[in-house]
């Protein structure tokens, strides 16, 4: 009797299985800059494609008033202000071919999640990226931005020193930062200044690489420009991201379908995700998004992003610097 994909997958127990692998393999998450939790997931499964997230502002630090024998004090406001997220949807399908090789397993199931998951969770990168990328396009970021590639020598080049600096725009929040994502010819420049220490995984596994305590993720969407050596650097506090995974009674997130037309007999396995990706304190502006749920390209934009928490709080910096000294201009 031969084994189909439809004898192997069990949606019920497929699709959390996945979620929740999906989340394992991200460095992102295993490092702190993405964070889950339930309250996101049943808003990102709950209706309508805005989130709408409300917040009071700080209480600022206007003086305290002095203490006196009449009079009646100045009265203070608090004032709110509101976060959005945007609510997303993607969906893909592979066929029966290739991944039939993997059904002579032990564990057919579980290598076919695997794929899928480990699939999801680098999809999941490239969504993340076009956030970012977007976000710090809006003016309003520009607090954010650590940008000393127009120095020349060390002083525009990544180094401990330089690193220090950009950090520093967290203030006294800088101890919160968890995470660093760059190119893999910065990782490659930084294991030449013998700046990246790898601490083996309590599990069989590659080590996993950090930069002065902050877990790396490399990825070569990263902004390289191999001509010149100037490259991006996102720097990660603590909850930076939020995600929340959602599901709806309408949207069946994992199925398996046969076409018995076809002359051998084609299956497909389906996959969809509801999700929400959301930096926190940058809200998402609606607009320009041709369908119902916006592109990788749409999320891109500049006008999409305005952030709404005060500078400190936004938990991300992006550093913009070179690899190789910048020569002076002139004579």
């Amino acid at each position: 009797m031969t084994t189909r994909l439809i004898d192997v997958i069990q949606p019920e127990i497929f699709t959390p299985y996945t979620i929740q692998r999906t989340m394992e393999l991200s460095a992102l998450v295993q490092s702190g800059i993405v964070t889950n939790d339930a309250e996101f997931d049943s808003l990102a499964g709950g209706a309508n494609t805005l989130i709408n997230m409300p917040f009071w502002n700080d209480l600022g630090n206007t003086e305290s008033q002095i203490m006196k024998d009449s009079g009646d004090m100045a009265i203070n406001k608090i004032t709110s202000s509101e976060d959005v997220a945007r609510k997303q949807a993607r969906v893909n399908a592979w066929g029966a071919n290739g991944l039939s090789a993997l059904l002579s397993g032990d564990d057919p199931m579980g290598a076919i999640s695997e794929l899928v998951a480990g699939y999801w969770a680098r999809d999941l990168q490239r969504t993340l990226l076009a956030t970012l990328s977007g976000a710090f396009k809006s003016t309003t970021m520009k607090e954010k931005v650590y940008d000393i590639s127009a120095e020349t020598g060390d002083k525009g080049t990544i180094n401990m020193n330089t690193f220090l600096d950009a950090t520093q725009l967290m203030g006294d929040a800088k101890e919160a930062l968890t995470g660093v994502m760059m190119h893999s010819a910065v990782e490659t420049e930084l294991r030449k200044q013998d700046l990246i220490d790898y601490v083996p995984q309590s599990q069989q596994g590659k080590p996993i690489p950090y930069f002065n305590g902050k877990q790396v993720t490399v990825d070569d969407s990263m902004y390289y420009d191999t001509a010149t050596g100037k490259a991006e650097m996102y720097i990660f506090g603590q909850g930076a991201i939020a995600l929340g995974n959602g599901s709806h009674p309408r949207i069946i997130q994992t199925e398996v379908s046969r076409n018995q037309l076809s002359f051998s007999g084609e299956e497909a396995l389906v996959n969809r995700k509801i999700f929400v990706l959301h930096p926190r304190g940058v809200k998402w502006n609606e607009g320009g998004v041709a369908n119902v749920f916006p592109t990788n390209a749409e999320i891109n934009t500049a006008a999409r992003w305005t952030r709404v928490y005060e500078p400190k709080a936004v938990r991300i910096v992006k550093f913009v610097f070179n690899t190789v000294p910048k020569a002076p201009v002139g004579p």
